[in-house]
């Protein structure tokens, strides 16, 4: 349910979220539809932040505007570069490894991948010569596009293997007049059924190495209108998007519900903290999407002084404390709202639809989502307050991923399948509990994984709560917490922190004095380490296997 504004906008209603329908089964009827439908409309404003003019004081301090394209001037670039591909060799049912950061040329050879009916291998552009590697040998690529500047590593790691290789800028000179990547003759789209393959995306890998999630057209297109409904998205709204374009999030819950609703997009080339909000105000963004991770380097980075921004909407997964929350909604001018999912769910699990939103609620199911809380231990049904493994039941290869790269037990795994009853379901590996004081009924509070959650004499402790609440200390810039084995309490957390301002760091005993009066006994790290910094995943996530203990 949508409930109309005073000033005539859309907003969230009470217990759910709008609805919408836009168009197709397929991702490449999805972009058809839009420029038939929006072709006039701005599609994608590319803000590089990187360019030597970004870096002066004032208005120009986020970068400039590189360019802007209405869907049809896109439309008309996406024709060419397929028509590029298709000369190189790509065909439907093509691999196309993508190496590159946030650019206009990302976008561009997404589109024309699907025009074609091939499917996109998009990777982080910072992979050593070993990811390349294991990269091309578990696809296969046809082609790859990569950055110029990177071509030494990529040459290492595909040894030979890749032949057609298509090197870019990063910037707007790839999709200028007479560029490499336009030289070929336009190609119409082609045919695609909603089941071909369109992605093949690595999972993060912050526990384990990544896995390879099978991402289809139906998936793109059920991403697009469901997501697009679910914040009722409109032509005049604007995403700014500065979360790398390879991972899930940019592309789920910006590009593709923009592309259904008709809406913009306003990429920047990079994350920046500090030049964050200053971006947003400059290219006139309505919406936005991050990680917790990322919210708290934005409040530690940006200017004191900076004005406020008056965004209607902004999603944010993973933990943040109340304070941190309550922050972040004064400098972007909107509370930030919640959502749960991952890769392998496509479209969200669970949004927080409570009026205001709740700073550690994950929310209630989205749509027609079905969730279940099962016991780790038993495998039956979760007690009420007990935390439980989350499972989304879905369609594979529509509003589920539809497997896992060549490994058909992983995939066994994770889908089971109820007995007569025709009904999926998917094992998140993720821990939530239910949450009857959050507000809107059948909430739902996110716990971690399954091996996030450690028992300290008995007691369940969330080591991603733990972090979440450690994060506000004073001094404390960011922080993760392990669990290490304990003769007397079977584990102990133990917190690994890095310092806002590294030149005067907190001491261990600041810090326990503060997690004294701010964390139940259990929940307080027995230990506190400084470091330089943590390690993370593309996308701002903590790999806690990579931080001694």
């Amino acid at each position: 349910m949508t409930q109309a504004s005073p000033d005539g906008t859309d907003t969230f209603g009470t217990d759910t979220f709008g609805t919408g329908t836009f168009g197709t089964d397929t991702f490449t009827g999805i972009w058809a539809a839009a420029v038939r439908d929006h072709g006039d409309r701005p599609f994608l404003v590319f803000r590089d932040l990187d360019d030597p003019a970004g870096g002066a004081a004032g208005g120009a301090a986020a970068g400039r505007a590189d360019a802007t394209w209405t869907y049809a001037e896109f439309d008309a670039v996406v024709a060419r570069v397929a028509g590029t591909l298709r000369e190189r060799g790509v065909r439907a049912g093509d691999p196309v490894h993508l190496v590159l950061r946030n650019c206009p040329a990302f976008v561009a050879l997404w589109v024309a991948v699907s025009r074609l009916g091939a499917w996109m291998v998009p990777v982080d552009p910072a992979s050593v010569a070993r990811d390349i590697a294991s990269q091309v040998r578990r696809v296969a690529p046809a082609v790859a596009v990569l950055a110029a500047a990177r071509a030494g590593v990529y040459a290492e790691g595909a040894a030979g293997r890749v032949a057609e290789r298509i090197e870019l800028a990063e910037d707007v000179s790839d999709l200028a007049p007479g560029a490499p990547l336009l030289a070929g003759a336009p190609v119409a789209p082609q045919p695609v059924r909603s089941g071909d393959r369109l992605a093949v995306m690595f999972t993060s890998g912050t526990t384990s190495e990544p896995k390879g999630v099978v991402l289809t057209q139906a998936c793109y297109a059920s991403v697009a209108t469901t997501m697009a409904g679910t914040v009722s998205l409109r032509p005049h709204h604007r995403w700014w998007v500065t979360l790398p374009m390879f991972h899930a999030n940019g592309q789920y819950y910006c590009f593709a519900p923009a592309i259904a609703a008709g809406a913009s997009v306003a990429l920047a080339s990079t994350f920046s903290a500090s030049r964050w909000v200053s971006g947003a105000r400059a290219v006139g963004a309505t919406h936005a999407s991050l990680f917790a991770a990322p919210i708290r380097m934005i409040l530690a980075r940006c200017p004191q002084d900076e004005t406020p921004l008056s965004l209607e909407h902004v999603w944010f997964a993973q933990s943040l404390g109340a304070e941190h929350h309550a922050r972040f909604a004064e400098l972007v001018g909107t509370p930030p709202r919640q959502l749960y999912g991952m890769t392998e769910t496509v479209a969200v699990v669970t949004a927080d639809a409570n009026r205001p939103p709740v700073h550690d609620v994950m929310g209630v199911p989205v749509g027609d989502r079905q969730v279940r809380l099962l016991d780790p231990a038993t495998e039956t049904d979760a007690a009420p307050g007990v935390p439980g493994q989350l499972l989304v039941r879905g369609r594979p290869g529509a509003d589920l991923f539809a497997e896992y790269l060549d490994d058909p037990a992983t995939t066994g795994r994770a889908f089971t399948e109820i007995p007569g009853t025709g009904e999926v379901w998917f094992a998140t590996g993720d821990l939530a509990v239910a949450a009857p004081d959050a507000g809107s009924p059948g909430s739902l509070r996110f716990v971690g994984r399954v091996d996030d959650v450690i028992k300290v004499s008995g007691e369940n402790v969330s080591l991603t709560e733990v972090e979440a609440a450690a994060a506000q200390a004073p001094g404390v810039l960011e922080v993760a917490v392990l669990g290490r084995p304990d003769p007397l309490r079977d584990q102990v957390p133990v917190a690994y922190v890095v310092a806002k301002d590294p030149q005067q760091p907190p001491t261990a005993d600041e810090l326990g004095a503060w997690a004294a009066t701010h964390l139940p006994p259990a929940a307080r790290p027995r230990e506190w380490h400084l470091i330089d910094a943590l390690p993370r995943t593309g996308v701002g996530k903590v790999r806690r296997f990579r931080i001694s203990n």
